[in-house]
């Protein structure tokens, strides 16, 4: 392992985040904290020639100073991503033909980098599908566009939740309860909105308690928060009012983790967040995972320093 290593961050334009929450932000810092040198590139940056992979990729700085992050990119330039130590594939859904195509450039260079998460598994593992390898967990759950098995699985289930497969952040989820008036105007929409199936499960009364966001790092459980929902809400994302508070492990929760965490480090998938609500495991988010800094914040921890030390021990 060299002793300046050079890491790179595959994300979206930091003038379009939110800093003051973002997780991306905490583990860059820290790689910087650390002298690693980091670049910053978006997913459209890529580029494939010759067998070779290359990202016109900007040197990145980050900073935290009087409670205000900031980041400054460095001059451009065309980077051969092979020469790196580390990539970090960060950029948010959708998960979409873009996002599937960056996973297919960068397995090129798996071999020779460290890419995390494992872009094939990763492109395998879309949240709200690779939880049904976990259906025993799961509540119950349909997923179709045919019109008639939504009706039988409404009349059976009375109160569901609607929402695309490939969504983020609560985007477009629909509570219908039973005898909705807006219910097939809901699914017409659906059907009209998106190409592909979407998801319907029974409703879980148990999310007004809140939806439970626990992190894994190399199959092993780093932090908790319960998201609570804002008042007239049932999505908990804290983008639309859930508030993070502290919380714990059940039993039930320990069983789920114990259970899928041989899996997602057979599959490199090394930066996990898992959504519990009351005993059910709603989704299984690979693809870019937040929370840590309010985990942090709740419980007094440093998850970005157990995350690099673990990076560091497969280096």
């Amino acid at each position: 392992m060299r002793q300046k290593l050079k890491i790179a961050l595959q994300m979206d334009p930091f003038e379009k985040l939110d800093l003051k929450g973002d997780t991306t932000f905490i583990l860059g810092l820290e790689a910087i904290k650390r002298g690693f040198e980091l670049y910053f590139y978006t997913p459209s940056d890529l580029i494939y020639k010759n067998n070779n992979v290359y990202a016109k990729a900007k040197i990145l700085d980050l900073a935290f100073e009087n409670g205000k992050e900031t980041f400054n990119y460095g001059k451009e330039k065309v980077l051969k991503l092979s020469s790196l130590d580390v990539i970090l594939m960060r950029q948010d859904p959708p998960f979409n033909m873009s996002y599937i195509t960056a996973t297919h450039i960068l397995e090129k260079i798996a071999s020779q980098t460290l890419i995390l998460n494992n872009p094939f598994h990763v492109r395998n593992a879309p949240e709200k599908i690779f939880v049904t390898e976990f259906s025993k967990f799961m509540p119950e759950t349909l997923i179709t566009r045919e019109t008639d098995e939504i009706i039988k699985f409404k009349n059976k289930n009375k109160n569901i939740i609607i929402k695309p497969l490939y969504g983020n952040g609560g985007e477009g989820v629909f509570y219908i309860k039973d005898n909705d008036s807006n219910f097939n105007v809901i699914i017409e929409n659906f059907l009209n909105s998106n190409e592909e199936q979407f998801i319907i499960q029974s409703y879980i009364p148990e999310v007004k308690k809140g939806d439970k966001r626990i992190i894994l790092i190399d199959g092993e459980v780093v932090g908790a928060i319960n998201r609570i929902p804002a008042k007239n809400e049932n999505r908990s994302n804290m983008h639309v009012g859930g508030k993070p508070i502290k919380t714990s492990l059940n039993k039930n929760d320990k069983l789920i983790c114990e259970t899928i965490s041989p899996h997602l480090k057979a599959k490199g998938l090394f930066f996990v967040g898992i959504d519990v609500i009351g005993n059910y495991l709603t989704e299984i988010n690979v693809t870019s995972p937040t929370g840590i800094r309010e985990i942090n914040r709740l419980n007094k921890t440093n998850i970005e320093k157990i995350f690099w030390d673990k990076i560091l021990k497969k280096l």
